[in-house]
């Protein structure tokens, strides 16, 4: 009989002490999640071999994480004013998975024929990004 009489008071104890830690609807609004700011675009360091009439770029940026993909490629552009650039055109994906949310540096490598002493410009998910020459 004292077996019963105890664990009722400690059952009675933990169902009193759960009622009474539940959060309720009347405690307050619940605060939306901040919705997820763009990232600014990053800038882009290049490097540039010409030797034979090939530019070989080496591009690097910095990533959000190092789980992020980087892919890249290169094509010559002429402009309305007849000037010629070769515009490196990079995409990142950022990985949305469990990953150490640290920045990383990233190089990719392209290639393209092109005439020597040409400026190179960068876009990154398809938006000019501010490119500087190593």
């Amino acid at each position: 009989m004292r077996l019963w009489t105890a664990a009722t008071i400690i059952a009675v104890f933990i169902f009193v002490g759960f009622v009474l830690s539940v959060p309720r609807a009347s405690d307050g609004p619940i605060v939306p999640l901040p919705e997820e700011v763009e990232a600014p675009t990053p800038s882009v360091t290049v490097h540039d071999v010409f030797k034979k009439g090939i530019h070989t770029i080496t591009a690097s940026l910095l990533a959000p994480n190092a789980c992020a993909t980087v892919t890249a490629s290169s094509t010559l552009q002429s402009t309305a004013s007849s000037t010629e650039s070769i515009l490196i055109a990079i995409e990142l994906a950022i990985d949305t998975g469990v990953c150490l949310q640290m920045p990383t540096l990233i190089k990719v490598s392209t290639t393209v024929t092109a005439p020597s002493n040409i400026p190179i410009t960068a876009s990154v998910n398809g938006v000019m990004a501010s490119t500087t020459e190593s």
